[in-house]
């Protein structure tokens, strides 16, 4: 056989090995295709969980971001009148001791005209808009007559206080500039998670611009005010760093730094910053109305505890308790005594404090839904919301009656009277029509346990009106015919009402 006819002879089988049935190509290439899709959208994953960790991470400097924000960061200074001494500093003598007074009146003595001096104080603030708002901490500008904002480029202007909200310990200011100023948007403080990076800017200590570094130590922080939500940080904050911004790394506010725990007046990390989720809805009406105008719903609350829940018949311990319904929207609404509230315009309510919180926020004048368990059920109502500002100082106006009177027993533990005006007057109970006054309290008695005292009114036993002793027993014998461990009583103490839940089981 020749070259030629062997190549010839080969040529059939290098067909027969090389040609594949169409289908089968098909199947290859779209097995290809997927295995490529596949491998992309893996790559695509692990790009986007690595682009995560990256802008969580600290980055190699935060000069960049000094840079984008630390403009519109400003120092302010203010000065009011007061009395002064002539003849330089009098001696250092402790607060309130006794020779305070003698060296007070000493010195009057010897310098009966004490002119007034000028006084200055240092703080922090930043600027929200091109045109020349700045917020700052109200207790950096309370009293003040004069408030001068310095620019980290170098100049001076001075502020004119829009309003102040001493519940946040927030102030907004505003200053006249020639031209736009540079300013910082508020971010969302909500989406703080514990660990996450921070940045504090201001002028601690009178020092000038500076800026520290660290972490959200916690959040959700109450010190001492009805809205309170604080951010606490690691990041140094001193004194005069008050109505300073807080970063996140994004270059967003999240936080207004207000004050500091420490038994020095140092730093010794443990800061806090109200949180931007309630400073933004401050500064908005500070910016339109020039004061605060709270939602105000008119109850006396508080927490339901497992005991309270039990008695109430609440399968959870959560929502706030109806402790009290003065005159106002709640009552016209249709809130009684002893409603839980356990969700209002929309939103859950976990506790008092987060309820007083969503109240705060709303808006006078705004309908809502309030959702309350009642009698083993739950009713909807709509509450047309009041002004808390208006309405601060009023207290609950129960109309005034006649208790029936009865022989004193003794119950769980308590010795029992009926409310007469003797000692309705003797108790400053004047607004209480009907009750139980408890005279003495057995020690060893779950009732001196959960803190009740001679004194305390017992206005309702599970959540009914009670006016004699007969009346007590007999609710005490359903709740425990019913099977349930506790009984929930209504009391009040100077003036203060609260539910407290006693044990039946012996």
């Amino acid at each position: 056989m020749t070259i030629q006819q062997a190549q010839h002879a080969r040529q059939p089988h290098r067909a027969r090995a090389l040609a594949i049935p169409q289908d089968n190509a098909g199947s290859a290439y779209r097995r290809t295709i997927a295995t490529l899709i596949a491998a992309m959208l893996a790559l695509a994953t692990v790009m986007g969980a690595m682009q995560a960790r990256a802008q969580s991470a600290p980055p190699a400097t935060f000069a960049d971001l000094v840079d984008q924000v630390g403009d519109a960061v400003v120092n302010i200074t203010t000065s009011a009148v007061v009395a002064g001494r002539q003849g330089g500093p009098g001696p250092m003598v402790p607060e309130g001791s006794p020779l305070e007074d003698f060296f007070n009146d000493f010195l009057d003595r010897g310098n009966p005209e004490r002119p007034p001096r000028r006084s200055q104080a240092l703080g922090s603030g930043f600027v929200i808009s091109e045109d020349g708002y700045i917020v700052t901490n109200n207790h950096v500008i309370e009293g003040a007559d004069e408030v001068l904002i310095e620019f980290r480029e170098g100049f001076t202007l001075e502020a004119e206080i829009i309003g102040t909200d001493p519940n946040t310990d927030i102030a907004l200011l505003k200053v006249e500039a020639d031209s736009a100023l540079p300013f910082v948007p508020f971010g969302d403080s909500s989406a703080m998670r514990v660990g996450d990076w921070v940045m504090a800017m201001g002028n601690p200590l009178g020092q000038g611009f500076s800026v520290s570094v660290g972490i959200v130590s916690a959040s959700g922080r109450a010190l001492s005010g009805t809205y309170d939500d604080y951010i606490q940080t690691d990041a140094a904050i001193n004194r005069g760093n008050s109505g300073g911004p807080l970063f996140n790394l994004a270059g967003e506010v999240i936080g207004v730094n207000t004050a500091i725990l420490s038994p020095t007046g140092g730093s010794i990390g443990i800061g806090f910053a109200m949180s931007s989720d309630v400073v933004t809805n401050v500064v908005d009406q500070l910016r339109e109305f020039g004061e605060t105008r709270r939602g105000w719903l008119g109850v006396r609350i508080q927490d339901v505890t497992e005991e309270l829940a039990e008695g109430l018949g609440l399968e959870q311990a959560r929502g706030a308790l109806v402790t009290d319904v003065p005159e106002g929207p709640a009552l016209d609404g249709g809130i009684e005594v002893g409603d839980v509230i356990l969700s209002f315009d929309g939103q859950d309510i976990e506790d008092t404090r987060g309820l007083v919180r969503i109240v705060g926020d709303s808006a006078e004048g705004d309908t809502v839904r309030v959702v309350v368990f009642r009698d083993g059920g739950t009713e909807t109502l709509r509450v047309t919301l009041g002004r808390r500002e208006t309405a601060e100082g009023l207290g609950a106006t129960t109309p005034d009656g006649a208790p029936v009177p009865t022989p004193s027993a003794e119950v769980l533990g308590m010795e029992l009277v009926p409310l007469t005006d003797e000692l309705r007057q003797q108790l400053g109970a004047q607004g209480v029509a009907n009750g139980l006054v408890i005279e003495t309290v057995d020690p060893a008695s779950d009732a001196a346990a959960k803190g009740l005292l001679p004194g305390d009114i017992i206005t309702e036993v599970a959540q009914q009106p009670v006016s004699s002793v007969a009346d007590f027993g007999a609710r005490v014998r359903a709740a425990s015919d019913a099977g349930q461990k506790s009984v929930l009583l209504l009391i009040r103490r100077a003036g203060n009402p609260r539910f407290v839940a006693l044990s039946l089981e012996e």
